[in-house]
């Protein structure tokens, strides 16, 4: 468990801290083919002006937050509702691109339950004041 635990924290960090540098430093070549509603959901957070930016510097650091194994639980946590747009992102709109969903939802979702023991007192009926 401790070995595919680390796989997957090494290969989710690894997707994102690349992937978010990329959209600061454009050293991945990439046509984007989009149309319609794909292109249109992109187009429109592009144009918000800060969506973009905040996202990628929310991959780079929590990329960077599990390679280096400090505070992973908690950037596991922060990126698992990116994984999961990704994941919808390419299966609904993007189908062709199924895959990269996959590959960051999977070991997101296995790193959540690998560390389900730090998760527990999130899950509380009703907080106490």
């Amino acid at each position: 468990m401790k070995t595919a635990t680390n796989i997957s924290r090494i290969v989710l960090g690894s997707l994102y801290l690349i992937f978010g540098l990329d959209f600061y430093l454009h050293f991945i070549p990439y046509q984007p083919n989009h149309t319609g509603a794909a292109a249109a959901l992109k187009d429109g957070l592009l144009a918000a002006g800060y969506f973009y930016p905040m996202m990628k510097f929310l991959q780079v650091a929590g990329g960077i937050s599990l390679l280096i194994n400090r505070y992973a639980p908690f950037s596991a946590v922060v990126l698992f509702p990116i994984s999961l747009n990704v994941f919808l992102f390419h299966t609904i709109l993007v189908p062709s691109g199924w895959y990269m969903g996959v590959l960051l939802l999977v070991p997101n979702l296995f790193l959540g339950y690998a560390w389900r023991k730090y998760y527990s007192s999130m899950f509380v009926k009703k907080a106490a004041v």
